[in-house]
């Protein structure tokens, strides 16, 4: 065993380490005490579930809250924890926890999960990651006790305020307000402060990278001493934040009371990247609206982060990029700094793939179901930007478009670009180079 893992990639061992933690999910949500009636899920419905819960995707076959026992839920809970933070982070904040040695090799993957820029320092960043997962989430459950424990009572309050402070941190978006209707999400609490501003802040947190808060440990408020990455992603987040929430409150819910409004607004434009809560009924969205959700899903989160999708990085770069061709510049450049080719190569690559699997996977669903290309769409992008909104059609699919669900969720949270580097030879490119021809796009 210790030889095979030494042949190992990196990529090889996290997507490994992904599909693991899937299939031991599945089987522990097969037992019969992991359902409400006793008779265990069908091992699909279980994988099914697994890979939400693993990928911190959200979409489900079966409501969380009257589906599954208690046991069912706690499965779902560590699957979330554990797919949030990252099977490799979780594995090494284990190895430290015990006091074991932390191998070089063990160092360099971590190094790849999280998307860090060296490999000094990544026992103590490990170390900081853990720390501030539990500060955050004990943080967000404290703020969602009073609320729930008043409409609960005092254990069931407990639980659904730890379940959904971790859902939201891990961007996972599973609910337990299925008792109250059936897939409602947080529909419940559409304009109730403490859940709306809870919620959203442990979704962004989550979701802009566990390097961006190193930054901010280190430097506080003093912007312009942030790594260039952690700048642009805080940017981005802010802009993909914002202009969809004023388009969301001016173009739809408009039968909505202003005040209200705001809340929906605001909520909708952040659980997109990529949480999977909603506090409103999707399926009134009009096509430009659900067309512009479709879009932040596919946009997802930051490198590093609990989130999925390209990434923010991955949008800024294509979209500095195109501004570098307008203005005839040579290189791509933000905060006065230069991006390397190799960053640009990936990002349109990443873009490639996301769009292709994406858009393949809604047609096949879309002929398969006998259902709207849009809807099929807005599912496929919930998938493999590992969302988990949908607008109501995920339990009633047929056993090819879960399978598509479940390749594209698992795709969206181990990255594309490791899927690819743990399947092609790692042997360097020959250094000689082919003749160059000059071609004419656009």
């Amino acid at each position: 065993m210790s030889r095979l893992k030494k042949r190992l990639t990196s990529s090889q061992i996290i997507i490994l380490g992904f599909a693991g933690m899937i299939l031991l999910g599945s089987l522990l949500l097969t037992l019969p005490f992991a359902t409400r009636d006793g008779a265990g899920a069908p091992f699909f419905d279980a994988l099914f579930t697994a890979t939400s819960a693993v990928c911190v995707t959200g979409l489900v076959v079966h409501d969380t809250a009257t589906y599954w026992s208690a046991f069912g839920q706690s499965v779902i809970l560590l699957l979330i924890q554990i797919g949030g933070m990252g099977v490799v982070t979780v594995a090494v904040s284990l190895a430290l926890i015990s006091g074991r040695r932390i191998s070089l090799k063990q160092r360099s993957i971590m190094q790849e999960a999280i998307a860090a820029p060296k490999v000094g320092g990544i026992v103590r960043l490990t170390g900081f990651i853990l720390k501030m997962t539990l500060l955050f989430e004990l943080l967000g459950a404290a703020a969602l006790a009073p609320v729930f424990i008043g409409q609960f009572g005092p254990r069931k309050g407990l639980w659904y305020s730890v379940f959904h402070a971790v859902s939201a941190f891990c961007n996972a978006g599973f609910d337990l307000m299925g008792r109250q209707a059936p897939y409602s999400s947080l529909t419940a609490f559409a304009s109730h402060p403490a859940v709306n501003l809870t919620v959203m802040a442990l979704i962004i947190t989550g979701g802009i990278g566990f390097m961006t808060w190193a930054d901010v440990r280190e430097h506080g408020l003093r912007f312009r001493r942030y790594r260039m990455q952690s700048k642009i992603i805080l940017v981005t987040t802010a802009l993909l934040i914002a202009l969809p929430a004023l388009y969301l409150f001016f173009f739809e819910f408009a039968e909505t009371p202003a005040a209200e409004r705001v809340w929906l607004a605001l909520f909708q434009s952040v659980t997109p990247r990529t949480a999977g809560f909603n506090t409103a009924d999707l399926s009134q969205l009009s096509e430009t609206g659900a067309a512009i959700l479709i879009l932040l899903m596919l946009v997802g989160g930051s490198p590093g982060s609990t989130a999925g999708g390209m990434k923010t990085t991955t949008l800024a770069v294509l979209l500095a990029t195109a501004g570098a061709v307008f203005r005839r510049r040579a290189h791509t450049q933000f905060f006065g700094r230069r991006i390397a080719d190799d960053a640009v190569r990936s990002a349109a690559t990443v873009l490639t793939m996301y769009l292709t699997l994406f858009l393949a996977g809604g047609f096949v669903m879309s002929r398969v179901e006998g259902l709207p290309l849009l809807t099929c769409l807005f599912e496929t992008a919930s998938a493999i930007g590992t969302v988990g909104l949908t607008l109501g059609i995920t339990p009633g699919l047929g056993a090819l478009s879960r399978a598509i669900l479940i390749a594209l969720m698992y795709f969206g949270r181990v990255g594309g670009l490791t899927l690819i580097f743990a399947t092609v030879s790692s042997q360097q490119c020959a250094t000689a180079r082919l003749p160059q021809e000059k071609l004419t796009v656009g």
